[in-house]
């Protein structure tokens, strides 16, 4: 992805505060992109820029988790902004969310792809027979470049090792348009925003209408 901070731009390495969470998904999904996030672990450090993201909007969204209610696999949603949603998909991928709005709506949104800028050789090493292009490109590929698992659930992103940088967001155009992968009444909900003209960002496939309804 190209871009660069303007002349005279302060970086931080501070997280965004809660209050930016504390909003409903749609808002939040647009004002993450371009912005880095931040994952440690004990491998050390992986440094990323969203560029494509997706929101869900709990019981009002059909494509939502949370259409049908709270369980033990959506709780987490269901909680304070500012957390991670972490689930486990297809039997064999790990997704990743942050938890947006109020406590009890459970509104989120989806992190589908990102650029890798610093400890390309760790998310290298976490997928070894991927491209620079594709290391996460895609929810699954993110989270396996972040060494994000099912472990990360709940994960305060406000003080925890997971942060979105309080540093501007690299600028661009976006775009908008249906979820990847949701079927049914949701399908069709522009939801999803991406930077236009980054090769990171995803191919778009639509849904198969399936028994249960997506994120």
């Amino acid at each position: 992805m190209g871009g660069h901070w303007p002349a005279g731009t302060r970086l931080s390495n501070r997280p965004l505060p809660r209050r930016f969470y504390q909003r409903s998904s749609l808002d939040v999904a647009r004002d993450l992109l371009g912005r880095d996030v931040v994952c440690e672990s004990a491998e050390g450090v992986v440094r990323a820029r969203l560029v494509e993201v997706e929101a869900y909007q709990g019981a009002d969204d059909p494509g939502s988790h949370a259409f049908r209610g709270q369980t033990p696999r959506n709780a987490t949603m269901f909680g304070p902004a500012g957390h991670l949603y972490v689930y486990f998909t297809y039997g064999m991928h790990w997704c990743a969310n942050i938890v947006c709005g109020a406590v009890g709506v459970a509104e989120a949104v989806l992190l589908r792809a990102a650029v890798v800028t610093d400890g390309r050789d760790i998310a290298g090493s976490r997928r070894p027979a991927s491209t620079a292009r594709d290391l996460a490109r895609g929810p699954a590929r993110l989270t396996k470049a972040f060494g994000i698992d099912g472990s990360w659930d709940g994960t305060d992103i406000v003080r925890g090792s997971f942060r979105v940088l309080a540093t501007p967001s690299i600028g661009g155009t976006v775009r908008t348009g249906p979820r990847v992968g949701v079927s049914g009444p949701g399908g069709p909900t522009p939801w999803r925003y991406w930077l236009d003209g980054v090769p990171e960002v995803s191919s778009y496939r639509p849904g198969v209408v399936r028994t249960r309804s997506g994120r």
